[in-house]
């Protein structure tokens, strides 16, 4: 007698769930190149430290996070060859409208990809990967560090080196009233005529400590009225020891640990962490 044929289980979807917050927080803020360039023009000690680091080192130079080329542009006028990875479509095509001004011998040095750093595969390995400005404070979980330095290993040359920043968290910062809107001086909004438009601008902090999560609420108001807006801000908060202990348990051996972008050791004061790391032999 045969037994009866056993039923096939039921195909199952597993839906990720999305976390509109998060995502929010991942792009609004480079949705507006012009402001991004304003805001950041007078940081310029990183920009001189990756343009130093590699013409020391030589490329080419893997960049992710490239943005609109803040960094990308003054490696590329360097003479060495760049190719910068950003999910941003706004600030990629600001970067190829900056490099229609550029000479043709820096324009062929640069190449762009739109993509998320924890997928994209570019087919090709670098001597040097650069993270700067804070991008890797977008991997909001263990997984995403682990499909990011999955992804920089299968990038990088032998002996080649990943190098990054990040903020070092600030207690007094990640206490702030989520409440309370902290005032900052009155400045020009930057508007296509180029006039500008005088704004208000405040900030709110609220840090979710489960996830390690900042969650910052950039509020602009018009000075001449006007409806108001809100860019939101989204950064994970990483511990030194933390993220010594996700680069060792990925594969990756830390060569330095500077306090600041003058190469300088960290103390109990600093506020930027810069790692040099590279892949450890299997």
């Amino acid at each position: 007698m045969s037994s009866p044929p056993s039923k096939r289980p039921a195909r199952t979807h597993t839906r990720v769930r999305r976390d509109l917050e998060l995502e929010a927080g991942t792009s609004a803020h480079y949705e507006d190149p012009a402001y991004y360039t304003k805001t950041y023009r007078s940081r310029l000690d990183d920009v001189r430290f990756y343009a130093d680091y590699a013409s020391e080192r030589g490329g080419p130079v893997l960049e992710y996070g490239c943005g609109n080329g803040r960094i990308t542009l003054p490696i590329a006028r360097l003479g060495l060859d760049v190719t910068g990875v950003d999910l941003s479509s706004e600030m990629l095509a600001d970067l190829r409208a900056r490099l229609r001004e550029e000479p043709a011998d820096v324009r062929a040095r640069v190449r762009t990809k739109r993509g998320d750093m924890r997928t994209v595969r570019l087919d090709r390995r670098f001597p040097l990967v650069f993270c700067p400005f804070n991008a890797f404070l977008h991997l909001y979980t263990r997984v995403d560090v682990e499909r990011f330095l999955a992804r920089v290993r299968e990038h990088l040359a032998p002996r080649g080196e990943l190098v990054f920043d990040v903020s070092i968290p600030e207690p007094e910062e990640l206490a702030r009233d989520p409440g309370r809107a902290y005032a900052t001086p009155r400045f020009n909004y930057p508007t296509p005529d180029g006039k500008g438009m005088p704004v208000r601008y405040t900030e709110r902090f609220d840090y979710d400590k489960l996830r390690q999560i900042l969650f910052v609420a950039m509020e602009f108001s018009p000075v001449a009225g006007g409806d108001a807006w809100m860019t939101p801000l989204a950064h994970r908060q990483f511990y030194p020891r933390e993220l010594e202990a996700l680069l060792h348990y990925n594969g990756f051996e830390i060569l330095d640990a500077w306090g600041d972008f003058d190469r300088s050791p960290p103390t109990r004061d600093s506020i930027t962490l810069v790692l040099r790391a590279r892949a450890r032999r299997r």
